[in-house]
């Protein structure tokens, strides 16, 4: 019983997308679905959390599953928020499908084993299974992002996706594969204590590692590894794009921190002069940079989270860099971030849902101008969500932000800190100038006009992430160590 609690998390969703893919082949009707879906991911991360406060360490046959499925506070703080981000991606989707002619079974069974892989993938303590949960969820997102079949873009997208996908995973196993060679070990736990031998000096463990790390910031979706994202973003159905943002980048730093901490969290690995922190803090300063320029310079809103979401990839990868000092404090700032990032990012994608019905969707942000006077109520949910993305207080993001950056000055990196802030400054161009379109700008005679639709499902997905975004961001502490608890324990671990 004590092994069934421990794994029950990725128990309710894997049997809950079994089931649900039963209802599907034996209904004609699929609306039903995005509600199953919602419960099955919501029950998911309900069960993650009996579990965390039930206690880990009262399940010691939980132990029985290591090295390949380690059950800790870390894995049981992913499967929270990854239930959170799938659920919310699943009532966009029961909104969004049928208003679009696209509402079939398929994505919501899709959305669920994609999400099931992501659980997997946070919980892997060795390559095999790390490799398993990757593929298990990239290979979902692949056919969530191509669901628009008779779209171009969004055939164009999913071709990208996969085959840079594919050339990603290829270079992540062939990674390990080295790193094997060089350690004698699959395990990441094996791979960590003979790191601190004399294997750390062995080119075929580096060269490995290297690879390793470029399998792995592929999927977190960084600079010069972010070309696809885009393209996929813009092609695949908004609740997909959602899903991708929040989902399959929590699960990519999640493998990421597990990959760092336990294979290469050694003092020597972890060092300025010969580790990989003044690599990941190259990317974290080309990942904000880039991004942010580019993001300033969209016309089509979608496309402007898109590079939105690659910015916030580097401000979550300048918490990794301060684990050079303080692994526990890096990981704990990481944490938090991805869990405001979640619920922000889902209720901008909500939102700009939201403003569109069939055949007047908010692309541009012309089609966005004067919504804030037509449509109050949608332009203030879009607006909410920007000023968290944007960092400005008292929403979650602002504290996420602030989090991350004090974990970089704690680490002696202060000029991380301020190139961190320097960027926030310029990302906050792009999410207010949708605001100023909202307010202040007029549509012009004869241009095309958002017309908001009308949904419970996307209604509801926007007040649990509003909600969230208000309580992250006016009692952050709580949240905050819940971040630690599960940092410190995976430290340990």
């Amino acid at each position: 019983m004590s092994l069934l609690l421990a794994l029950s998390p990725l128990g309710v969703v894997g049997v809950g997308a079994l089931l649900l893919m039963m209802v599907d082949a034996f209904s004609r009707r699929p609306g039903g679905l995005a509600l199953g879906t919602a419960m099955v991911l919501f029950s998911g991360a309900a069960f993650a959390g009996a579990v965390w406060m039930f206690g880990v360490e009262h399940l010691p046959e939980a132990a029985s599953l290591a090295p390949w499925l380690l059950v800790d506070r870390f894995s049981l703080f992913f499967d929270m928020v990854l239930c959170l981000g799938g659920g919310l991606a699943a009532l966009l989707a029961g909104g969004y499908l049928p208003e679009h002619n696209l509402d079939h079974g398929e994505f919501y069974t899709l959305l669920l084993f994609a999400t099931f892989g992501a659980m997997v993938l946070a919980g892997a303590g060795d390559a095999l299974t790390l490799f398993l949960g990757l593929e298990t969820m990239s290979i979902g997102a692949y056919a969530l992002t191509a669901f628009r079949r008779s779209n171009p873009r969004s055939a164009e997208g999913a071709l990208k996706y996969f085959l840079l996908g594919s050339f990603a995973a290829a270079i992540l196993v062939y990674g390990f594969a080295l790193v094997y060679g060089a350690t004698g070990h699959t395990d990441l736990a094996g791979i960590g204590a003979a790191a601190q031998t004399g294997a750390a000096h062995n080119p075929l463990l580096i060269v490995g590692a290297v690879l390793v790390l470029v399998g792995i910031i592929f999927k977190v979706s960084a600079v010069p590894f972010h070309s696809w994202t885009p393209d996929a973003y813009e092609g695949a159905p908004t609740p997909a794009t959602t899903f991708m943002a929040v989902a399959v980048k929590a699960g990519a730093f999640a493998m990421l921190l597990r990959v760092l901490v336990l294979a290469f969290g050694d003092a020597t690995w972890r060092s300025w002069a010969s580790g990989w922190p003044p690599v990941v803090a190259t990317l974290a300063v080309l990942t904000m940079t880039v991004a942010n320029l580019i993001a300033g310079r969209q016309e089509s809103v979608k496309r402007m989270l898109a590079y939105s979401s690659i910015a916030h990839a580097g401000y979550a990868l300048v918490g990794v860099t301060s684990m050079l000092r303080d692994p526990a404090g890096g990981v704990s700032s990481v944490l938090f971030y991805l869990l405001a990032y979640t619920v922000s990012t889902a209720g901008a994608f909500g939102a700009l849902i939201l403003c569109g019905s069939r055949g007047k969707e908010a692309v541009t942000y012309d089609d966005l101008s004067g919504l804030g006077r037509r449509h109050p109520a949608a332009a203030l949910a879009f607006s909410l969500f920007l000023l968290s993305l944007a960092g400005v207080p008292p929403t979650a993001g602002f504290f996420a932000k602030w989090f991350v950056f004090r974990a970089a000055i704690d680490g002696g990196l202060y000029w991380l800190s301020i190139l961190g802030l320097v960027n926030s400054v310029i990302g906050a161009y792009y999410y207010l100038r949708v605001m100023v379109y909202m307010y202040m700008r007029e549509p012009a005679a004869g241009a095309p006009v958002a017309v908001p639709m009308r949904s419970g499902y996307v209604t509801a997905a926007l007040l649990v992430s509003a909600i969230l975004v208000l309580v992250l961001g006016l009692t952050p502490t709580h949240y905050l160590d819940i971040a630690i608890s599960a940092a410190g324990s995976f430290a340990k671990g």
